[in-house]
């Protein structure tokens, strides 16, 4: 049938000054099915998107929606042709409410000039109960977890009557619970006839909710087949040109005394209650739990950007305050948060200066001028031991992959050499091959005796890599387990008991 091909992305370039992101890339989309995109980060996969998007202008190649051409100017254009995208990295309005968001810039009207609250309540809230959506339209977006965000995201995709929905990294800040409702919602759009493009690393998920895979390598289109084909192995090898040997280093760094101690650690609106816990020299401690659970507050707590009501925390023995994030960072403590755009890069600058920028001190010379020789053989190392993909120094962070950002920021914090690393999602939305690099920095840092707590909604990143593992629920430690001689179901069971 010549109308089941949706959309048609054919022989689209794109360059960049210093690099090709997209070499003659064609993608068929059918009609009513879930498309994965694969590649590992810098692959072009979200080029791509942002081509079909309006967001890049593409240099070569056609678009074909329902078998007319398009080109968009800009994500407007597309969205009101029936091309919606959920971005991995949320750019929301967080001071307005959920439904101020989804009816930004085609508010309803009443008598054509007054918008009409009540009409935008009511079809946001028919919109939610569709998708089995639990959010009040009139909450804050500030107020909300990230997970409740996204949902109100693909609401919003959904409310444009989208024929075309991109999903970029949908699952990463989801439990798996949100993951199973993700998946009820998309199973839905498809039944419907819509065309889902579903970007994502996780493999297990792109197996099990894909009909085609696309995988892609060095912003070249590697090769497209029906999802059945495909087993965990052929994607891995596809996407890095060769074949991966085990998911995680070997952990075998010497534990010795305690480094870190928190008691009865509490935080403003009992989001943390009463939390204690200890990490020694050469561990790594992860913290596990649902969405909601107080995992990213305590670390937020312990580095000083999120208020302390109660509790202390001790370094080698000695009591430190960490009033603020930077007596926490003079302290020794280092914190990758889970936003990188919104709390963790400098999109304007470039990627010496957001290498550097948590290290200046160490760059002034006698007279207080900052030596960029200094910088720029720190910011290599950096680049070098993270394999970031990018054309110079200069680049600015905001023009890489989201997993390339996150290794910048890794870097970043690295060149501080901390005595605490606090990591929270620390390989979210980043690929296969570059996810065991970072898992075998951190092993490292391990090694070299710091201390390390890691965050992260995925139990086996968590059993892969961590010690022990901390289980929270409701802002309460409820359990604590050896990641070696424990299970995912202990682990989900600690946490839903108590939640």
């Amino acid at each position: 049938m010549t109308n089941e091909i949706l959309l048609e992305m054919k022989n689209i370039s794109k360059s960049f000054p210093g690099v090709k992101a997209l070499d003659n890339v064609s993608l068929k989309v059918r009609r009513g099915s879930v498309h994965a995109l694969m590649g590992e980060n810098g692959a072009g996969k979200s080029t791509l998107m942002k081509c079909l998007f309006g967001i890049y202008s593409k240099d070569t190649g056609k678009i074909l929606l329902d078998g007319k051409e398009v080109s968009f100017k800009n994500p407007k254009e597309a969205l009101e042709s029936g091309v919606a995208m959920v971005h991995q990295e949320l750019n929301q309005a967080l001071k307005r409410n959920v439904m101020d968001n989804i009816w930004l810039g085609r508010y309803p009207r009443s008598f054509g000039f007054v918008t009409s609250e009540k009409r935008m309540y009511k079809d946001t809230k028919k919109i939610f109960d569709e998708l089995d959506i639990k959010v009040d339209p009139r909450t804050l977006m500030s107020k909300m977890s990230v997970a409740d965000r996204q949902m109100v995201e693909i609401a919003k995709a959904v409310s444009y009557h989208s024929k075309i929905i991109v999903l970029d990294e949908p699952t990463s800040s989801l439990t798996e619970q949100e993951v199973e409702h993700l998946f009820s919602i998309i199973n839905m759009l498809r039944d419907r006839g819509c065309g889902i493009i579903y970007i994502s690393h996780k493999m297990e998920e792109i197996l099990r909710i894909s009909d085609d895979i696309t995988v892609m390598r060095d912003g070249a289109h590697i090769v497209t087949e029906p999802a059945k084909n495909f087993t965990m192995d052929r994607i891995i090898k596809l996407m890095v040109g060769r074949e991966l040997g085990a998911r995680f280093p070997e952990n075998d760094a010497k534990i010795g005394e305690v480094v870190l101690e928190v008691r009865g650690l509490s935080s403003r609106h009992n989001a943390v209650d009463d939390v204690s816990f200890k990490v020694r020299r050469g561990e790594i401690v992860g913290l596990a739990g649902l969405a909601g659970a107080g995992r990213t507050e305590v670390i937020e707590n312990i580095f000083g950007i999120s208020e302390r009501k109660a509790g202390k925390i001790f370094l080698h023995g000695r009591e430190v305050k960490n009033r603020n994030a930077r007596e926490a960072i003079k302290n020794g403590f280092a914190l990758l948060t889970e936003e990188r755009r919104s709390t963790g890069i400098f999109g304007i600058l470039d990627l010496r200066e957001n290498t550097t920028v948590s290290s200046l001190r160490k760059y002034r010379g006698l007279l207080g001028l900052i030596s960029e020789g200094k910088r720029r053989k720190d910011t290599s190392w950096a680049m070098e031991t993270m394999r970031v993909k990018a054309p110079s120094q200069r680049t600015k962070i905001r023009a890489l992959s989201g997993g390339n950002q996150q290794k910048v920021i890794l870097g970043r914090w690295l060149l501080t050499e901390p005595e605490v690393l606090m990591l929270d999602e620390p390989t979210r939305g980043i690929d296969v091959g570059a996810k065991f690099e970072i898992y075998k920095l951190i092993v490292e840092l391990a090694k070299k005796g710091k201390a390390v707590i890691m965050v992260s909604g995925e139990l086996p990143e968590l059993l892969g890599v961590c010690n022990r593992i901390c289980v929270m629920s409701g802002g309460r430690l409820v359990g604590e387990v050896d990641a070696k001689n424990t299970s995912q179901e202990e682990i989900m069971r600690l946490a839903a008991e108590n939640a």
